[in-house]
Formats: C-alpha cells, sequence, structure tokens
C-alpha cells in the first residue's frame, strides 16, 4: 500500500484551517505575510499543520500548509521550514501543551491596541467579553520576536489548562482551542470583545462591569453552548465555497 501523499493527509482538518485563513483576511484580522495558524494531528501534539513561510492569508489552501514535528531539530533545515518566529512560538507551545491542539496568533487591531495599554485586562463588560473571564494569561514581559527561548517563555504562560487566550503585552492575541473552529470562534469573539472595551474607553464614562459571579457563569455558559463554534465555521466554509473553493484545493 503506498503512503499517505504529503499535504493531503487530514483533509477535513486543512479544509477548516484554509478557511479560517481566509476568513481572518476578509475581516483584516492579518498582517502582510506574518501571524501563524497551527493545528496538532497526533496524540501528544508534537506534530502539527501550520502555514507555510511567507504566505499571505488570503492565498492559503488546504494543500499549502505544511506538516512538521515540533520535537524534529532539523525541521528548520527544511526545503520548506517555516517561518522562524511560527517555529518558535508554535513550536514550543506544541512540544509543551498537549491539551493547546489548535493555536492561532494575530496581530489583529483591536486585541493589539489591548496589548498595548499598561493594563492589558479584558474586563467583563458584556457578554462578549465574559467568554474570556478568567481565562486569558497577560504576558508583561515582551523580550522581542517569538524566536525559540521567547516562544518556549510564552508558552510556559498558557500552561494552565482553563487558559484559553493570551495577551501578549507589546505584541498581539494568541487563542488556543481543542479544534479549529474552537479556536477560530475565540479568536474572532477575543477581537470583538476588545473593539468594545477600548470604544467604551474612548467615552470617557465609567464602565459597567459584570459581577465576577455573572461573568463566570456567562464563560461557562459559552463553554457548554451546542455546536455554536461548529455552526459559525460552518457557515463561513458555506460563504467561501459560494464565492469560490479553491481555498479547499
Amino acid at each position: 500500500m503506498n503512503a499517505p501523499t504529503p499535504n493531503l493527509t487530514h483533509w477535513h482538518e486543512r479544509c477548516d484551517m484554509a478557511a479560517a485563513f481566509r476568513w481572518t483576511a476578509k475581516l483584516n484580522m492579518h498582517e502582510a505575510v506574518a501571524n501563524h495558524f497551527s493545528l496538532a494531528v497526533n496524540a501528544d501534539g508534537s506534530r502539527f499543520l501550520i502555514n507555510p513561510n511567507g504566505r499571505h492569508f488570503a492565498r492559503i489552501t488546504a494543500s499549502s500548509l505544511i506538516e512538521i514535528d515540533a520535537n524534529d531539530p532539523s525541521t528548520m533545515s527544511r526545503p520548506d521550514a517555516p517561518d522562524p518566529t511560527a517555529w518558535g512560538l508554535h513550536g514550543s507551545i506544541h512540544r509543551a501543551l498537549p491539551h493547546a491542539r489548535c493555536v492561532m496568533h494575530v496581530h489583529s487591531i483591536h486585541a493589539t491596541v489591548l496589548a498595548s495599554l499598561a493594563d492589558s485586562r479584558l474586563p467583563a463588560i458584556d457578554q462578549n467579553s465574559a467568554m474570556f473571564h478568567d481565562r486569558v494569561a497577560i504576558d508583561d514581559h515582551y523580550g522581542g520576536m517569538a524566536f525559540e527561548e521567547e516562544g518556549a517563555r510564552c508558552a510556559a504562560l498558557l500552561a494552565n489548562p482553563k487558559t484559553i487566550a493570551m495577551v501578549m503585552g507589546n505584541h498581539g492575541v494568541l487563542v488556543i482551542g481543542q479544534t479549529v473552529a474552537e479556536a477560530f470562534n475565540r479568536l474572532y469573539y477575543f477581537e470583538r470583545a476588545a473593539e468594545t472595551y477600548i470604544r467604551a474607553l474612548q467615552t470617557g464614562r465609567p464602565l459597567r462591569l459584570l459581577p465576577d459571579a455573572i461573568a463566570e457563569k456567562t464563560a461557562q455558559e459559552w463553554e457548554a453552548y451546542p455546536g455554536f463554534a461548529e455552526a459559525h465555521l460552518r457557515e463561513l466554509r458555506a460563504l467561501l465555497d459560494a464565492e469560490s473553493s479553491d481555498y479547499a484545493g
């Protein structure tokens, strides 16, 4: 029996990933040819799919994603080696944190504004921001681009399984999830919540903060909401299919 063709394995997951890249570009949450999404494809999370070096999010296809091994030191010598910061950050996370199956990192505008504030916490001021109540790590010690040493430091901040997002101070945002749908849904809602918070601050008026008990109750309700993230991604894929299904190629 022939071995599976490279870049054609894990096809459903690849198509989900490609759709997430394309829609992130549509939302203008990407940045040039920077930023990366990754998805673990084996039990311990060490093998993962990631976008190829230098490819714009709007041009990502299912077959263009590369599969790499976080424990293989020769990865950066491959002809199709990933971006060094992708290897440093995503490789460190997948190497250390099996529960972080899907990792999405962007420099989206409102999340990065939040990351640029002296206090980068996202308070629960509405239903969307309550999704992240007591579930966000704050990195207050930016140390430069996320090469291996910086990536390992960031990965350590995500060790608590309750954590679903990290505000990377002076940098951007990173979210994790069990699936592409879950991670993308969190990425989308984090940016929405950050925008609401920043715009609320701009009014100069007092914030209406949710009590901790209500914020936690709402966060748990988000976690238990049946099929919401999956429906979100399914509809985005349907929209992309209606325009052009080349992302799934």
